[in-house]
Order: C-alpha cells, then sequence, then structure tokens
C-alpha cells in the first residue's frame, strides 16, 4: 500500500498548521520505545504520541493514572532517539499539572529537557487554563485534550462518549476556542459526536486530531499496540486493526519453543 508524500522533511507545530490550512490530514499514532517509533516514523507518520497509555498497553494498569512523570520522561528519551521526522509529542501525566501552574511548567520543563521532546499535552479545559498558559509563556509548545480525558475516568466514571447533551457540548466548544486563544497549536478530541467535532474543527484554526470523534476533524490518532492488533480485549467501535499480531506473536513464539524442544532450533547453519 502507498502511503500519501509530502514535503515535510521534519514536521513542526507550524507544519501542522500548515496541513490543516491545506486541508491535509494529519496522522498520528503513539509509541513508547526506540524501536517501534523508529519504525512508525519511518512510515511517514506525522506526529509520534508518547501517551501515558503507556500506564495501560505497556504497564498493565488498568488506568493512565499510575504513571509517574519520571516514567514518562523514560519513555519519551526513548522514542526521541527513534525519530528524524516526526513531532514528538509527550502527554503530561496525572498529577504533574493539576495542582497549579508552576508545577504544571516544572513538569513541562523536565520533559522538554531530559527527553528532547517538542511539545506537552495536557488534558482539560478552563479549569487548566492557568497552567496551559504558563507553560506556553515559557515557549514549550501545548496541544490540549478535550471530551473523554482518561484521567478523569472516575470522576465521570465511564469511558462513555461525552458531550452528547447540548450543556456539555456548547463547554466543550467555549474550551476549544479558549485552547486556541490561549496559543495551543492543536487539540485532541476524544470519543465526542462526530457532527460536533467537526463543528469544532471548523470554528478553530488549529488543527483538531480525533479519537472515536468521526472523520471531519483535522486528522486522527490511535494507539500503535491498537491497531496493530496486539491485544484481542480492546474493541471500542473507532478502532480499526490493521493487523492481527495477537495471533502472529503467539504463533511465531509456539513455532520457536517447538523447534527449541525438537532440537530443530539451531540447526548447522546457526551455530558457529
Amino acid at each position: 500500500m502507498s502511503v500519501a508524500k509530502n514535503t515535510y522533511n521534519r514536521v513542526t507545530t507550524n507544519s501542522l498548521l500548515k496541513m490543516k490550512a491545506n486541508g491535509e490530514k494529519i496522522s498520528m499514532l503513539t509509541a513508547y520505545d526506540f524501536t517501534l517509533a523508529g519504525l512508525v516514523d519511518q512510515a511517514g507518520v506525522d506526529v509520534i504520541l508518547v501517551g501515558d497509555s503507556a500506564s495501560n498497553v505497556i504497564a498493565g494498569h488498568e488506568t493512565t493514572l499510575p504513571i509517574t512523570l519520571d516514567q514518562m520522561i523514560y519513555h519519551a528519551g526513548a522514542v526521541i532517539r527513534g525519530v528524524k521526522r516526526g513531532l514528538v509529542l509527550v502527554d503530561l501525566p496525572f498529577g504533574a499539572y493539576q495542582g497549579d501552574s508552576k508545577e504544571a511548567l516544572k513538569s513541562a520543563i523536565r520533559i522538554m529537557k531530559e527527553s528532547g521532546a517538542h511539545a506537552v499535552k495536557l488534558e482539560g479545559g478552563f479549569q487548566v487554563k492557568s497552567s496551559i498558559e504558563r507553560i506556553i509563556q515559557a515557549g514549550i509548545p501545548v496541544m490540549g485534550h478535550l471530551g473523554l480525558t482518561p484521567q478523569s475516568i472516575y470522576k465521570f466514571g465511564t469511558y462513555t462518549v461525552r458531550a452528547k447533551e447540548e450543556a456539555e457540548a456548547n463547554q466543550l466548544i467555549e474550551d476549544a476556542k479558549m485552547l486556541e486563544e490561549v496559543g495551543c497549536f492543536g487539540l485532541v478530541l476524544e470519543k465526542v459526536p462526530a457532527k460536533l467535532a467537526e463543528k469544532i474543527a471548523l470554528i478553530v484554526s488549529i488543527p483538531v486530531i480525533g479519537i472515536g470523534a468521526g472523520n471531519g476533524v483535522d486528522g486522527q490518532v490511535l494507539v500503535l499496540h491498537d491497531m496493530l492488533g496486539m491485544s484481542k480485549e480492546f474493541s471500542p467501535r473507532f478502532l480499526r486493526r490493521y493487523l492481527d499480531l495477537h495471533t502472529e506473536i503467539i504463533g511465531a513464539i509456539q513455532q520457536y519453543t517447538n523447534d527449541v524442544k525438537t532440537k530443530d532450533f539451531p540447526n548447522e547453519s546457526e551455530q558457529y
């Protein structure tokens, strides 16, 4: 399958703004380690998100809440070393920015200095406005995240679609406008009605990246492990599996185990 080419040798926040202005869709995937980040980058993905979803898919936690700032920096540093073209975006983890804007800035600075990342992402609207402003004023690019915000899962009590009611939809629009006004270079909309997401993408001039938000936005993001089919347990409507690595990997390991036990591996050509 061919991959759409563009002229961006290095993707920056300015590149993403140009993509939106030109009607070019933006691709985003997660990565948490050097090897897979390199493959994602070589495949031409525009934005590589070092997501706090590492808490789930790497560490096995039920939510994104347990992952620490130190752990996010570790993963981000590994990803940066594998990427040559894409913009590397790092989630600020739960507890690293909600307390006050000074703490938020310290967290963002640590990510940028210690990992070499290009930008940070954080969840929330007006309630974290002061933190976003302070980080941006320090020269650090920020992407917002609205709709379903997994770090607030215990507040919501469910992973269901957000902003189906008029009041919440209107608040979402206002939050999106605010993120643009304070200087965010883009925002993620997670699990919101497609028509509302499209409306927001038309209202704001910054790129809107969707996950479970329809195709009327400016780009899409998925968790790499999900779209590669490495697990069969997580099957939301918005997920398209492009491979079935769950079956392929288990099959390969079973074959290896069998070859070892039957003394087929290593053979004469595979030894010194």
